[in-house]
């Protein structure tokens, strides 16, 4: 007797999108902390704040910090609820539980890292060596979160191509090194907008002077990276976009395609006035939100030209 395999709920799609756009507000609200230089509103205690739960006269950095706190400690919950009712309502092996059991794995490392910076005191001003690696290696590890948060809500809508053994993997080695290209601009970006955060500049002038300075530290030194990479990662960018045009498996990806291209647009922009205004918060918040969503969008449209069902291939050489 052939078993008939129930389909995920369009509210259990509904709900991974919107745990989704959870963390990136999250995310979003983590740059209000670094840019303001609430890092250290808890002081050295984690995960209470200052000690205790309840603050007595509590300053605004500690509001701020606090804030991050709570929502984070809500990521926990959401990410938590989202592996329980996707393994409920999917079926045994279907990718979506690897993506959502990924997203819990990267959600508790996120939680040791940003205990880690707390604990070592890599917060507010500190100009520690160590402060860079570890900011680093904390937003890579937000972009792996994002991915597979992103990816859940993809996987829950497949139709085919929902088990390892149903995909074929097309062009692994260089969208592997495309990925790995965009989360370098991502990491050059973070740390660019560190040394906006440790030494503000007065103007664009002296900001640009700054830059080349053999006085000025390495983080400002180095910020000329973050645009050139980005400017080598789009070259993938439009590699795949190229790719979304000709080929994808059963989707049309033209909407899709175009909502990366604007968005692609929208970052180069953002860059420019980021520079221009001299990083103000409000503009480093709204950067990150752009560059979220990018990634995000970025991240399911390389899925659809990468992990092709292999019942396309069958059927396209049953039509000839």
């Amino acid at each position: 007797m052939q078993v008939i395999e129930k389909n995920p709920s369009p509210a259990l799609r509904r709900f991974a999108w919107a745990v989704l756009a959870y963390f990136i507000a999250t995310i979003l609200w983590g740059t209000v902390v670094r840019a303001t230089g609430s890092g250290a509103g808890c002081g050295d205690h984690w995960p209470l704040c200052n000690g205790t739960v309840i603050q007595q006269s509590p300053s605004l950095q500690t509001w701020i910090e606090f804030a991050h706190r709570i929502t984070a400690g809500l990521d926990v919950i959401l990410v938590l609820a989202l592996l329980v009712f996707t393994w409920r309502g999917t079926v045994q092996h279907h990718l979506a539980r690897w993506a959502a059991s990924a997203a819990v794995f990267f959600t508790f490392t996120e939680a040791l890292l940003g205990a880690l910076l707390v604990k070592l005191g890599l917060t507010a001003t500190s100009q520690s060596p160590l402060r860079a690696p570890f900011l680093a290696l904390h937003l890579s590890n937000t972009l792996l979160l994002v991915a597979a948060l992103a990816m859940t809500p993809h996987l829950l809508g497949r139709r085919e191509g929902i088990r390892w053994r149903d995909l074929r993997i097309t062009h692994a080695v260089g969208t592997t090194i495309g990925m790995l290209s965009v989360m370098i601009v991502g990491v050059t970006g973070s740390l660019a907008a560190l040394g906006d955060t440790l030494f503000p500049a007065t103007s664009l002038q002296s900001s640009l002077a700054e830059d080349f300075s053999s006085r000025s530290t390495w983080l400002l030194r180095w910020r000329w990276t973050h645009p050139t990479f980005a400017i080598l990662a789009s070259i993938f960018l439009i590699w795949v976009l190229i790719r979304a045009n000709r080929r994808g498996g059963p989707w049309d990806n033209r909407k899709l395609s175009s909502l990366v291209v604007g968005l692609l647009a929208a970052q180069y922009l953002l860059g420019a006035l980021d520079v221009v205004l001299l990083a103000p918060v409000w503009m480093q918040v709204l950067h990150l939100l752009g560059a979220d969503v990018l990634w995000s969008a970025l991240v399911v449209l390389t899925a659809r030209l990468t992990f092709i069902p292999a019942a396309t291939r069958a059927t396209s050489t049953a039509a000839r």
